[in-house]
């Protein structure tokens, strides 16, 4: 198993592209395009998340994918895991009452939020996303939910850039990182 687990993340790695001074000069950004594309490379990254899941997290309840690309991993997790599925969207996307929380960007204020009623009391969360940079939108989305009273059980990406150090930002949840950079 450890050696399939092996095989599965190289080819997730094989397939995240890098495009040096992406958005500016000076970032090397890691696009998940390729990996997307690809339906094997896709297909590995879900079975890691699940079996993540399954040994570590078995009562866990809700995904919560958050705004945008954590909607395209986090349906696929839920339906393997039998669970549902909620989005966590930038301010005035989502119809109906709607909770939010502000937080701060790099370069100034954002806000997320989710439908009033998308998670009960206590109901126990996973959060997903693509990346982990510098934690403000996974930290914004585990507000949410602790607003919301639910628990958050830990936060899990494809791929987090270590030198930002988001996982400090995240604590005391635990996140699972297919792949660090």
């Amino acid at each position: 198993m450890a050696s399939d687990s092996q095989s599965k993340l190289q080819l997730v790695h094989k397939h995240i592209g890098v495009f040096p001074d992406f958005p500016k000069k000076g970032i090397l950004f890691r696009d998940i395009c390729p990996l997307l594309k690809d339906p094997a490379a896709l297909t590995a990254s879900i079975d890691l998340f699940e079996e993540h899941v399954k040994k570590n997290y078995p009562q866990v309840e809700l995904i919560v994918g958050l705004d945008a690309r954590g909607f395209l991993f986090g349906p696929l997790l839920a339906q393997r895991l039998g669970i549902g599925f909620i989005l966590v969207r930038k301010k005035g996307k989502l119809p109906g009452n709607t909770v939010s929380v502000a937080y701060e960007l790099e370069y100034g204020l954002a806000e997320v939020e989710i439908q009033e009623d998308a998670v009960s009391p206590g109901q126990k969360v996973l959060l997903i996303d693509d990346l982990l940079a510098t934690g403000g939108t996974l930290f914004a989305a585990s507000e949410l939910m602790r607003k919301q009273q639910a628990e958050v059980l830990g936060c899990m990406v494809v791929i987090e850039l270590k030198e930002l150090n988001g996982k400090d930002r995240l604590k005391p949840h635990c996140v699972f990182s297919l792949l660090q950079y």
